[in-house]
Parts: C-alpha cells; sequence; structure tokens
C-alpha cells in the first residue's frame, strides 16, 4: 500500500521564518515522510537537500558490533533539515576523542530536481579516514559542485574504529559491520532514490582513501551484488598498508584486557565489550606486538580494518583473502574508475619531522610494507629493510633534508604500488571497464599539500582532489565563479559525473581526449591537471616493489 502511495507522496509547500522566505519539500519513504529543504548552492543552483536520514536501526546495546538491521519506521513527517550523530571516533589527524553517539547511521540526500523528465544517476560518496574517523557531513562533503552536473549525491556515516571493525570470529560478531553499514545503506537507496529523482539501476559508488578501498571491497563483496552498476576509487584498494588485516580475533582479547577482562571466552568478552563506555573502547590503542607501536602511524597501520570472515553459514561480506577472490574471478561485474593523487603523502610530512623521521635510521623494519612484516623472518624483514633504504635513499641518512625522498617512497609504497597490484590482479568481466587517472592539479584549493611547500615539493596531496568535489565547509574556500578554480572544479566533477552517467569520463570530444581503457602492460592512465593528458606510468618503482614481495614469498 505504502508503494501505491508513492505517485501522490511528493508535495512542495511554503512558509516563512521571520522575513526570511524559504522551501521546504516533504517526501514519502519506506520507512515514512522526510521534510526537507530546498536550498542554494555556493554555485548560485538550487537543489534540494534531504539529511539525518535513518537507513538503519540504531546499532546501540546488544547489537553494538553486531550486522545493521534494516531501519524502523516512523509515523508522522520526519525533519530531514540536520545532520544525524557523527559516529564515536578519535579524529586521525588530531588524535582528539570525537564523542559522537553510536546512533549514527544516517544519510544525506542532495538532488537537483525530485521530479525530472528523466531520472537522474546516482553517486553515493564513501567518506576516508582510515576505518576509525569522518562522516558523510558537509563539512568535509557539500555537496555544491556534484549537484550542478545533473546527479543526485548520497554521502553515507558507518561505523568506526572497534565499533565497526571488532571482529570474534563467532556468528554474532564476525566482523566487518561498518562495511556491511554500507551495504545497507546501498540498500536503502535501491528502494528509495526514485522518489528523490534519482535511477535506482545508475548508481556509482565512490570514495576516498579507505573510502576508496571500500568501494574496491564492494566489488569483490557477494553481499553487494546488484547494489550498484560503477565505482570510483580514489587513493584506496584493500592492498594498502593500512586497510590490512593482523590478528583480528587476538587484538579484540587484547583491547578486552586494557579495558579490565582476562578471558579466553568470546561471548564473555563480548557482554563486557557491549558495557564498556563509548569513549574508552574508541580511544584505547590494542597494539599485539611492541613493533607494532613503533609502526602505527598515520599511512602505515590501524588496529581495525576489514577482514576475512569465518564462514559460519550465514550472509557475510568476504571469507576468503582477496588476492584468492580475484583469482577465483567471483567479483562483480561493474564499470571502475580508479587513480590516486601525484604527491599522497605529502599531508604526512608534519608527521613525519624530526624525530619520527630518524626513526627509520635505527629501525629499517619501518620500511618494509605490513604484508611482509606481518608474515615474514627477523632476517627477511631486515634484509628488505636495507633494500628499500638503498633503493629510496642510497647512502642518505633520513632525516628531514630526505624529505623528497622519504615522501616518494612512502607515495609507492602506501598507494601507488597497492593500486597497480590490485588493477593488476583485478578480472575481467562481461563488459566492464577499467580506467586509470593521476591527479596532479595544484591551485589555491590544494589545501593538504601546502605542507610540502617548505621542502620544495609542490603537488597533489591526499585528500587535496576531495576539494575540487566537494565544498568542504570546514575550509571556508572562496568560490569565484570563472575563475582557474572553478574551471579546474567544473574539469574534475564533469570526468566524475560523466563516468556515473555514461561509463566513460569521456562520451565525447569537450573534454579534448578519448579516454582510453587501463591496459596493464603499459600501464595507460590519464593526468588530471589544468587539462587531461594521456601518460604511461613507467614502472622502474612498480618492477622494484614485485621484487621486493617476491622475495619475501619465497621466503615463507
Amino acid at each position: 500500500m505504502r508503494k501505491q502511495l508513492y505517485l501522490i507522496g511528493i508535495y512542495i509547500f511554503c512558509g516563512s521564518l521571520g522575513t526570511a522566505q524559504h522551501t521546504n519539500m516533504k517526501v514519502q519513504v519506506e520507512q515514512g515522510w522526510l521534510e526537507g529543504e530546498k536550498l542554494e548552492s555556493v554555485t548560485g543552483d538550487s537543489y534540494y537537500s534531504f539529511k539525518g536520514i535513518p537507513y538503519a536501526e540504531p546499532p546501540v546495546g546488544k547489537l553494538r558490533f553486531k550486522a545493521p538491521r534494516p531501519p524502523l519506521p516512523w509515523d508522522g513527517v520526519r525533519p530531514a533539515k540536520e545532520h544525524g550523530n557523527v559516529c564515536p571516533q578519535v579524529n586521525i589527524f588530531t588524535d582528539q576523542l570525537v564523542p559522537g553517539s553510536e546512533d549514527c547511521l544516517y544519510l544525506n540526500v542532495y538532488t537537483p530536481e525530485i521530479k525530472p523528465q528523466k531520472p537522474m544517476a546516482v553517486m553515493i560518496f564513501i567518506h576516508g579516514g582510515g576505518y576509525k574517523s569522518g562522516s558523510g557531513n558537509e563539512d568535509n562533503y557539500g555537496p555544491d559542485y556534484l549537484i550542478r552536473h545533473d546527479v543526485v549525491v548520497v554521502t553515507i556515516n558507518y561505523r568506526l574504529d572497534a565499533l565497526g571493525f571488532l571482529c570474534l570470529d563467532t556468528p554474532d560478531v564476525p566482523g566487518n559491520a561498518g562495511l556491511k553499514d554500507q551495504v545497507m545503506a546501498l540498500k536503502w537507496v535501491k528502494e528509495n532514490i526514485a522518489q528523490f529523482g534519482g535511477d535506482p539501476n545508475e548508481v556509482t559508488i565512490f570514495g576516498e582513501s579507505a573510502g576508496g578501498a571500500s568501494t574496491t571491497y564492494h566489488i569483490i563483496s557477494p553481499m553487494s551484488k546488484g547494489l550498484f552498476k560503477r565505482a570510483i576509487s580514489m587513493s584506496g584498494v584493500p592492498f594498502c598498508d593500512w586497510s590490512l588485516e593482523n590478528q583480528p580475533r587476538r587484538r579484540a582479547f587484547v583491547l578486552g584486557k586494557l579495558l579490565g577482562i582476562d578471558t579466553k571466552d568470546p561471548n564473555e568478552l563480548l557482554e563486557f565489550l557491549q558495557n564498556v563506555p563509548t569513549e574508552k573502547l574508541i580511544n584505547t590503542d590494542p597494539c599485539i606486538t611492541k613493533s607494532e607501536e613503533l609502526i602505527n602511524n598515520i599511512l602505515k597501520m590501524y588496529h581495525f580494518t576489514p577482514v576475512v570472515e569465518k564462514d559460519f553459514g550465514q550472509e557475510h561480506f568476504m571469507t576468503e583473502e582477496v588476492t584468492q577472490i580475484l583469482k577465483n574471478d567471483t567479483i562483480n561485474e561493474v564499470d571502475l574508475l580508479i587513480g590516486h593523487t601525484s604527491e599522497e603523502v605529502l599531508l604526512g610530512t608534519p608527521k613525519f619531522e624530526n624525530e619520527f623521521i630518524q626513526k627509520y635510521n635505527r629501525y629499517q623494519e619501518m620500511f618494509v610494507p605490513t604484508e611482509i612484516l606481518i608474515s615474514s623472518t627477523t632476517e627477511t624483514i631486515l634484509h628488505l629493510g636495507d633494500e628499500i633504504k638503498n633503493y629510496y635513499f642510497g647512502n642518505k641518512l633520513v632525516n628531514n633534508d630526505s624529505m623528497r625522498e622519504m615522501i616518494t617512497y612512502s607515495n609507492e609504497l602506501v598507494f601507488i604500488y597497492p593500486i597497480y597490484r590490485f588493477l593488476k590482479q583485478l578480472p575481467k568481466t562481461g563488459d566492464s571497464k577499467r580506467f586509470m587517472y593521476k591527479f596532479s592539479a595544484v591551485s589555491k584549493r590544494n589545501v593538504y599539500g601546502q605542507a610540502g611547500i617548505k621542502y620544495g615539493i609542490v603537488g597533489a596531496s591526499h585528500l587535496d582532489d576531495l576539494m575540487y568535489l566537494f565544498d568542504a565547509k570546514m575550509h571556508s574556500l572562496k568560490y569565484e565563479k570563472g575563475s582557474p578554480e572553478d574551471k579546474l572544479v567544473n574539469l574534475v566533477c564533469t570526468v566524475f559525473t560523466n563516468f556515473a552517467k555514461y561509463g566513460t569520463p569521456t562520451p565525447d570530444s569537450s573534454l579534448g581526449i578519448s579516454w582510453p581503457e587501463f591496459d596493464s602492460n603499459i600501464k595507460n592512465y590519464v593526468n588530471i591537471t589544468d587539462t587531461l593528458t594521456v601518460e604511461h606510468e613507467t614502472g622502474d618503482a612498480l618492477t622494484f616493489w614485485d621484487s621486493i614481495y617476491e622475495y619475501a614469498r619465497n621466503k615463507q
């Protein structure tokens, strides 16, 4: 009956607040009525905004750590003009606790039109933050630039840190709750986005950093099948150092010990952890080895990440290693646009400086990829540490004076090599297409890349590309129509929305090139500056890292 009401479930009414006139919009979704509002973007375009929409039952109490449940219906009209709660977290840059609320599974929908002549393509953004920080709110992800390209934009929250990625290897808590939150959001969009003018059959998921890795996890997960048509992965894949699991069950018990319980019973541990105050749960570092304390940093390793679940005969996100899933060719048939920025790790220079960077001289295992660190002998690790140090630094000491070399090493280890490695292993399915980019644009909008200026390094840092897709309210970046920055914003948004709408970044000749599909033999990509140019990765560093991983495998 509710679906039959959908055709009459949309109407507009005007009201006033003091002397200011504003327009409200009511939309009916599966769970009830929502009241959003019509707003004006920084570009002067109007759009409809619906914030703080619950897409799952609040995961509180006995639902803590467990897979999300479908959203509950509500009576009356639910206000949708304010963002929902952010999930509890520790800010990845400041290390400050953000209490938030465990009742945080909300999404936001922004649409240029509620009743367009033709349903519009939908773009669902998954935020980054190392699986431990962030939200879908407009302080970082304002929709202003994308909605003028006639797409519906959706941003989501999902559970973070231990709340989203604790794993007990039990049917109740097999892990990946945060990724399952994302799946629940995708299901909600599939069922309801038509009410906002979106086409449920033209959904693109896109994300950056941990959000980029999440998009690629959805490509290989049976749970996500049929929920999206295309994916854009920005600076993140499952092979990135910070996305790898390491003894997740053991880590859960270490967390319990640190918080006050010493047990080997997972059920007893679960009951205990479900009653621990949130701020203690997410503000505790459960390192399982002493060396983890040394290498635990913004780019290297996080405690709670996606895991390979045990198969309990129930719905799961993934029960095999990523490499095995790719080898088995059991992935979802979707198009993929994937890439990275030119100088990913520039934002990390303040973390590297002085005492921290000098630790690399004393402890050369810090150079070694996490995947090798957790699976190799001390002899292998130290040998490879020497090899990596010599390749990037030669006879130089590792200190502030060799920051250029440090950034190059980190770019290639943490982002570039894992992305090419993933693409190389990703099987071609059906008619699916693969496109590769490198984002090298530089302007006043490169907020995070400014950290490299003192070292004479200019480029696009990790996160800088987001400044050309979203109006990040927290940065108060001035918008000037017709400025060089505006032209760059328009170029980047055109590339991304073209892919979402047409399955290719260049459906015609208007951007000056025909974007070729990725070929792993020639490693072709499109470099995004103020223009688009087709280029090729030289492959020297990729060959070096191939040799590092091959040596480690042969020594196991």
